[in-house]
């Protein structure tokens, strides 16, 4: 995990927000949010193998490996007080499947569980695009936004950052929900982008069904990445909410 602001002060912090990146992102993503959060909350962000200062770990490209791996470092943090997940597209269902893991494996409840940019996890479908060539995954990620062109264009750092690209592209292809798991006890709160094609508005509400706590679902303006130019409203929200649970 790694903390981009100084660390609350002891009893400070009312609860923990855990922030999990989208597919091919790292933690430096969430670099600015701790800023605009309260000092109540303590914000760290997650990094996955193969990137950054894990880049010379194997990536993983199962989600259950994935999950689980996220939900035992998270474990310990629950014992410091409430614990609440954000993920982003293929971070969601990370965070989703972590926050069931949590309860299952580890008798943990998180405090909040905040989805964006991804379908529910029972609408999710198989893809093929991990299997594509590097130029057609680039192609893809510049399509969404979020990613570094200058990466992407440079020959060298493409090919350094594209087997986590891909890695995580195969591990959001390949999940398949399963019910088996339970349906969580925790709200949750669904974010997406009002021009993403890809979580169509009419979805969102189905997060409901995995849940057996209140489900919310809020709109931004902006695309599948629309969280870089609504980051104020959106940690805001954030904020608010998880305030408003304690």
């Amino acid at each position: 995990m790694r903390r981009y602001g100084p660390p609350p002060a002891t009893g400070e912090a009312e609860a923990t927000l855990v922030c999990l990146p989208h597919a091919g992102g790292a933690p430096t993503f969430f670099r600015g949010w701790p800023a605009l959060l309260t000092p109540a909350l303590d914000g760290v962000a997650i990094c996955y193998p193969g990137r950054q200062d894990r880049f010379d770990e194997p990536c993983i490209t199962d989600m259950t490996v994935m999950a689980g791996e996220v939900a035992a470092a998270l474990a310990p943090l629950a014992e410091q007080g409430p614990l609440a997940l954000f993920g982003h597209s293929m971070g969601a269902a990370v965070a989703y499947e972590a926050a069931r893991l949590l309860h299952t494996r580890h008798g943990v409840r998180p405090a909040h569980l905040f989805v964006s940019g991804l379908l529910p996890p029972h609408r999710i479908r198989p893809g093929t695009r991990h299997l594509k060539s590097d130029a057609a995954l680039a192609a893809d990620l510049l399509e969404q936004g979020g990613t570094d062109v200058q990466v992407l264009a440079d020959e060298e750092l493409r090919a350094l950052v594209m087997p986590a690209v891909r890695a995580d592209y195969q591990l959001i292809e390949t999940y398949r929900h399963s019910p088996a798991g339970g349906r969580l006890d925790v709200p949750i709160t669904a974010y997406y982008g009002q021009d993403d094609s890809r979580t169509p508005a009419a979805t969102m509400p189905d997060w409901q069904l995995h849940t057996h706590a209140s489900t919310e679902t809020l709109s931004f303006p902006g695309g599948h990445f629309y969280l870089q130019e609504q980051r104020g409203a959106l940690t805001s929200d954030i904020r608010d909410r998880l305030m408003a649970s304690l």
